[in-house]
């Protein structure tokens, strides 16, 4: 593919630095890892936003988390029709063949996925409904949490909206016969999760109440607790 260019300098810079130190220095982990095979715990479905830096949120190393990154952190719902799936296609690797014992749905505040999803619901991205739109399509997902809020004030619709991703992903989630039936057995849990990137806090959905609380408060353990 002769468009491919070598990596930009300051990456290359980058790159030497992580293998001086943090590779060299922890050598036998890397190579046990490689021979070993991966055994992470948890798989954490996260948005593609460059804001959220997953591994350092939860302090994780290489190795503990299976992490499945797209636009506005959806998953869409089991739909096994022969087409290419590649978040369906990670939620199945991670369950089914990692069995992790955790999955993560990880939100975050200002998301560009959920802005858009709410402009062109809300009819103010024409672009977005094209056929041809990817991330048009991709946020259709999301339209089941756009309708749950349309009727809010219009300032709180897009902060409604973050949660509504956190949540319709679990559902979607659940819809996937290998993942409810594990969820059902006790041998998976499912966990809902809003970062707060100004504030760099962590909101876990609670069932019980239907709203999203602090993870860190006394009495409740956080989503890493097994």
């Amino acid at each position: 593919m002769k468009q491919a260019r070598p990596l930009p300098h300051y990456l290359v810079q980058r790159y030497q630095g992580w293998h001086a130190t943090a590779f060299v220095e922890n050598r036998a982990w890397y190579r046990r890892l490689a021979e070993d095979g991966q055994r992470p715990r948890a798989m954490v479905i996260a948005c593609c936003d460059s804001r959220v830096h997953v591994t350092a949120i939860f302090g994780a190393d290489s190795g503990e988390f299976f992490v499945h990154r797209n636009i506005a952190n959806l998953v869409p719902q089991h739909q096994p029709d022969g087409q290419q799936h590649g978040t369906s296609a990670a939620v199945e690797y991670a369950v089914n063949a990692l069995k992790v014992a955790h999955v993560v749905v990880l939100g975050h505040t200002n998301c560009g996925g959920v802005q858009g999803c709410h402009a062109m619901c809300s009819g103010h991205a024409p672009a977005l409904e094209e056929k041809s739109s990817f991330v048009g399509r991709w946020m259709d997902i999301l339209r089941p949490g756009y309708e749950r809020v349309a009727d809010l004030p219009e300032t709180e619709q897009i902060h409604a909206l973050e949660r509504q991703a956190v949540l319709v992903s679990l559902e979607n989630l659940m819809t996937f016969p290998f993942v409810r039936e594990k969820v059902e057995a006790g041998d998976l849990s499912l966990h809902g999760v809003l970062h707060d990137i100004a504030e760099g806090t962590l909101l876990q959905y609670d069932p019980a109440s239907d709203s999203f609380e602090p993870v860190v408060r006394q009495g409740v353990k956080g989503v890493g607790s097994s």
